[in-house]
């Protein structure tokens, strides 16, 4: 069985449902559980400011799949939700990002694990600690300590998905 944090972010479309919907969709994959979900936050976006704010939530899933099955899966559940990848950090009806995969460093033309960049963003470090607080991010440290340097003045909680 493999651990698996999945990041989602929505901005488009009612993101708030476009998240719980996602959750119970991912919750239905195959050989897939949710184990634990963040509450949502609203966050601005990064990249580009012409576009609304976005609604994000970090979800556990304990699973059977391979990281690269996973992978199909979490684009197929986008396109269901008719995302469209018309610009780097766009905005969008639904992204899921596989953030963590067990303790597994994956580097392929397809897929980075650890998340490039979650170590960076407080939209996922802040509702990732919220589920996992004792945490350690791969060659990153401890959650808590990674977020001490993290700005998360722009996040507010929306709802508790329990």
């Amino acid at each position: 069985m493999n651990t698996v944090y999945i990041g989602l972010g929505s901005n488009l479309e009612n993101p708030v449902q476009q998240l719980l919907t996602a959750l119970q969709e991912l919750d239905n994959l195959p050989a897939t559980h949710v184990y634990r979900a963040s509450s949502l936050y609203s966050s601005k976006p990064v990249g580009p400011q012409d576009q609304p704010d976005f609604v994000n939530a970090v979800a556990c899933l304990e699973t059977e799949l391979d990281a690269h099955t996973l992978l199909d899966a979490l684009q197929a559940l986008e396109q269901g939700h008719r995302r469209i990848r018309e610009r780097h950090w766009g905005p969008r009806t639904l992204d899921l990002d596989i953030l963590l995969f067990n303790e597994d460093f994956i580097k392929t033309e397809r897929l980075t694990v650890p998340h490039a960049f979650m170590h960076e963003r407080g939209f996922v470090l802040l509702p990732l600690s919220e589920i996992s607080p004792d945490i350690v991010l791969p060659g990153k440290g401890l959650i808590t300590d990674i977020l001490r340097n993290i700005a998360t003045d722009d996040l507010q909680i929306l709802t508790n998905t329990e």
